[in-house]
């Protein structure tokens, strides 16, 4: 006999064992791999499309290219920005990284 098979005379019933520790060690990584990394990049998709979604006229915006404007217009997947006086450009909303609001409690307040 061979030490093959005196190996696989020794160890009669572990075939299957090892092949359920496999599966549960697979199920585990898809389980770490789906909740530290799947799941926190559809959360962030979801609030950047409320984000893109909530533009509104007289929004202050920063582009991604790092141009700052206003919002003067909205279509379906552009806006209007007026980013000097008479001059207006007509940019896609996903070019969008920032929006500044003016706060609602600033107005009328002076120092």
């Amino acid at each position: 006999m061979n030490s093959i098979e005196l190996i696989a005379m020794a160890q009669p019933g572990e075939g299957g064992g090892s092949m359920i520790s496999t599966l549960v060690m697979f199920s585990l990584i898809i389980f770490i791999f789906y909740f530290m990394i799947i799941r926190p990049q559809q959360k962030r998709q979801k609030e950047r499309q409320q984000l893109l979604d909530g533009v509104k006229k007289g929004d202050k915006i920063i582009s991604v290219g790092g141009m700052h404007g206003t919002v003067i217009g909205i279509e379906d997947k552009t806006l209007l920005v007026q980013i000097a006086d008479d001059v207006k450009v007509k940019m896609e909303k996903t070019a969008v990284s920032t929006i500044d609001r003016p706060s609602e409690n600033a107005v009328g307040k002076t120092s």
